[in-house]
């Protein structure tokens, strides 16, 4: 849900802010955020998993439900973000857990028998290598199950990278754009059966959301993507960008009342060898 693990390009300016990430804003479109992760849970095809890591945990809320739902022993959730973090210590239990980690390093102290990730791994560059990384975590007859937004080349993303251009952001980010390294669903596929999975499942769905204005399209990316330009710059300048972005967005998409924002997002899911 959060990233954890900056790309070349995400280094190319200091960050001015420690921990963008604000619950209450991620969560303004809680229901529609979470769809997707109810449809990777119906994919799972598991049963009382006696270990489970949520990677990209968030506010833990999510992962208390998934925990709840496959009867898993004992669930670890992974996030960078603390302030996510510290909603999600209100979930824990015996069996429950939260760890800030990075995602990208992390490793358990033994295999998993569930590894389960909703919405972080966007955030993660090099998906061959991050793949072949968690697929060694898994425990023989382990599920792998992630889903990511495929989104990347709709307006809403691809505007905030045209307007981190403009001047004076370009200057003060250092020229950073943030750029995708999510794959096809295709590639997913044979990524996934290469690496040794079965019983492969990978999908591309469009999710419909119906939002009550295209304005609120800011709102839905400010939870998320423009955190990326948020610690790079000082806040009155982010505030300048947002509304800069604003007005770019609308004149490409139009001001509707109610608009349709019209999401991809890959749901995968795969199991290791028996041993």
């Amino acid at each position: 849900m959060t990233p954890t693990h900056p790309s070349p390009a995400m280094t190319a300016a200091p960050r001015t802010a420690a921990d963008p990430w604000n619950p209450s804003q991620y969560e303004r479109f809680k229901s529609q955020r979470e769809q997707p992760f109810h449809d990777l849970v119906a994919m799972l095809g598991v049963r009382n998993p006696p270990r489970v890591a949520d990677l990209g945990c968030g506010t833990g809320a999510l992962t208390a439900q998934l925990h709840r739902t496959v009867k898993a022993r004992h669930t670890i959730g992974i996030d960078s973000s603390p302030t996510m973090l510290a909603q999600a210590g209100h979930h824990e239990k015996p069996g429950l857990r939260f760890v800030r980690a990075d995602i990208s390093t992390w490793s358990p102290d033994g295999r998993l028998d569930l590894i389960f990730s909703n919405a972080a791994l966007q955030w993660i560059d090099d998906h061959p290598a991050l793949f072949m990384h968690l697929t060694t975590l898994l425990a023989p007859n382990g599920v792998l199950a992630v889903q990511m937004p495929a989104n990347f080349d709709h307006p809403s993303h691809t505007i905030a990278a045209d307007v981190a251009l403009e001047e004076p952001y370009a200057s003060a980010t250092g020229g950073h754009q943030r750029m995708s390294p999510v794959l096809t669903p295709e590639a997913y596929a044979h990524l996934l059966y290469d690496l040794g999975l079965r019983d492969l499942n990978v999908r591309l769905q469009v999710y419909c959301h119906e939002l009550p204005s295209s304005a609120d399209v800011v709102e839905w990316v400010r939870g998320t993507l423009l955190t990326d330009y948020q610690v790079r710059m000082p806040e009155a300048m982010f505030t300048s960008f947002v509304a800069r972005y604003r007005e770019r967005l609308l004149e490409v998409i139009g001001d509707h009342r109610p608009y349709l924002f019209a999401f991809r997002r890959i749901l995968l899911r795969g199991r290791a060898a028996s041993g």
